[in-house]
């Protein structure tokens, strides 16, 4: 770790957490928006990190930012300089809203993780669809979700709407049903529900004139027996893939005091107490679910062979919030250079190496 960054994190960290977002999200759209700097904001393009995930969608490398950062697509071509192959923009909603009351974002730096209850607070589908409109070089995913004050009898004209308003403008989407801060929305991942509601978006896709991938956001607390059910619906309806996983609602195994834990109250645990749970949801579905269907590793990715075992673990893209938060925003350019070290070390490539297989 360099530094300046120990002492920028210093004085981050001085502050309460979602103020300290705030702040390092906005200089991140400041540095976007100043075209002398914009154009100094390069991706990293490695040829041997290139990953095609799906026909047609290319992206630089295999590392993405995941949802929850940048949750109003106000930063992301500079979240992308800064390494991220890709960035996953939400979760949106169709209509904005504040999300649930602060505090709401709780560092553990004992166990370099954070718990969450922010409660999908975002700007809503159409002020997040007109600051995507312009060009950009970033690849972009869109994660979608209900509203929190809509019946859960009504989710499905949620997603259907955030959906279809946002689609056009992503390079894939993701449908987010495991977040533990919207009340009852985890109930969509049960069999009937999670039918129903796949069965709308095909549709709406089946309906509409551009079709980027649509991939499923689930839980790290589903059981062999629900995540078959998923794997079932996804071969049948032909959905492009999932992400493997949202946070946790458990608490297990925590250095940080319990007391201090338990005065931040009820929310998603993300970080490195998640690692073992995300790595063995990603296993058993990679088991279920062969390529071509796409897995995106994330829960818990922390340091390079964290990386490294998301991959071999069968997951064809990686992302990480927490471990950026932590790590710094040198961290995404580090994990690369030592992907690309180890991939030159075996003289292959990303690609190369997912589509023939871990040996």
């Amino acid at each position: 770790m360099s530094l300046w960054w120990r002492a920028a994190r210093r004085a981050l960290f001085a502050l309460e957490a979602e103020r300290a977002h705030e702040l390092g999200l906005g200089v991140l759209e400041t540095l976007q928006s100043l075209p002398v700097l914009r154009r100094l904001l390069e991706p990293v393009c490695d040829p041997i990190l290139r990953v095609e995930p799906w026909p047609g969608v290319v992206f630089p490398n295999p590392l993405g930012l995941a949802a929850g950062f940048d949750k109003n697509g106000r930063a992301y071509e500079a979240l992308a300089a800064l390494g991220f192959g890709f960035v996953e923009v939400g979760t949106v909603t169709p209509l904005p809203q504040p999300g649930n009351p602060r505090p709401r974002l709780f560092r553990l730096p004992l166990d370099r993780a954070l718990i969450n209850r922010l409660g999908f607070n975002n700007e809503g589908a159409e002020a997040v669809a007109a600051r995507l409109r312009a060009p950009r070089r970033a690849a972009l995913g869109i994660n979608v979700g209900k509203g929190i004050a809509t019946p859960l009898e009504r989710a499905v004209d949620d997603y259907v709407q955030a959906w279809e308003r946002l689609a056009p403008l992503a390079d894939y989407t993701v449908v987010n049903i495991s977040s533990p801060n919207t009340p009852g929305l985890r109930s969509l991942q049960a069999r009937g529900e999670l039918e129903r509601l796949v069965e709308a978006l095909c549709e709406a896709r089946a309906r509409a004139p551009r079709r980027p991938p649509l991939l499923l956001k689930i839980a790290p607390e589903l059981d062999e027996n629900g995540l078959a059910d998923v794997a079932e619906i996804v071969r049948r309806y032909g959905v492009d893939g999932v992400v493997a996983t949202n946070t946790t609602t458990g608490r297990e195994g925590l250095r940080t005091p319990r007391e201090f834990v338990e005065r931040c109250g009820n929310g998603g645990l993300s970080g490195a107490p998640l690692r073992s749970r995300s790595l063995k949801v990603l296993q058993l579905l990679r088991a279920l679910l062969p390529r071509p269907v796409v897995l995106v590793g994330v829960g818990g990715v922390s340091t390079f062979e964290d990386f490294w075992e998301r991959l071999e673990a069968g997951a064809d893209l990686v992302q990480a919030y927490t471990g950026f938060i932590y790590g710094g925003p040198q961290w995404p350019r580090q994990m690369l250079r030592r992907l690309a070290a180890r991939l030159r070390e075996k003289g292959t490539s990303t690609g190369a190496l997912l589509r023939g297989g871990f040996q």
